[in-house]
């Protein structure tokens, strides 16, 4: 895939171009309690706010976005009995998207870090997305930069 647009979204909140101000689910625009949520065990909101970069093709039609979580809530003890990670679950209130392109790096035999893909493959999956960034990124304060 050839790219010509890259954005950066992550936790640093220092932007090139604007600033997403963060909102609590009873602040939004829309009006809605559903908070935008990221979920790797079914029912097991992912309390790490990942770092997130996109791609996206010259004619608009395609796209990639990849997560990084850095020591996610998921890999804790205390959240092993909630299940098994069987995907990445983006949840807000349209309904849900999903990946199965889930990779967990380790070191010294203890997990570290879940790296995620979620490949578009249309315009409407790349809108689709766009609208869940923005409720993901005003319910967990990400920032916007252009790369």
């Amino acid at each position: 895939m050839t790219s010509i647009d890259a954005f950066m979204l992550n936790s640093s909140k220092k932007l090139s171009t604007k600033t997403i101000s963060s909102l609590s689910a009873e602040e939004s625009p829309s009006g809605s309690t559903t908070r935008a949520t990221i979920e790797f065990v079914r029912g097991l909101s992912e309390k790490v706010v990942p770092d997130v970069k996109l791609t996206r093709s010259r004619d608009g039609c395609s796209g990639v976005a990849t997560f990084t979580f850095s020591n996610p809530n998921c890999f804790d003890a205390s959240t092993a009995e909630a299940g098994e990670i069987t995907g990445m679950f983006m949840t807000d209130e349209e309904g849900a998207i999903s990946t199965n392109d889930v990779n967990a790096s380790f070191s010294n035999g203890k997990p570290q870090a879940i790296t995620s893909t979620y490949v578009m493959t249309s315009a409407l999956d790349w809108d689709r997305f766009m609208r869940f960034m923005e409720r993901y990124s005003d319910a967990n304060g990400l920032g916007f930069s252009k790369a």
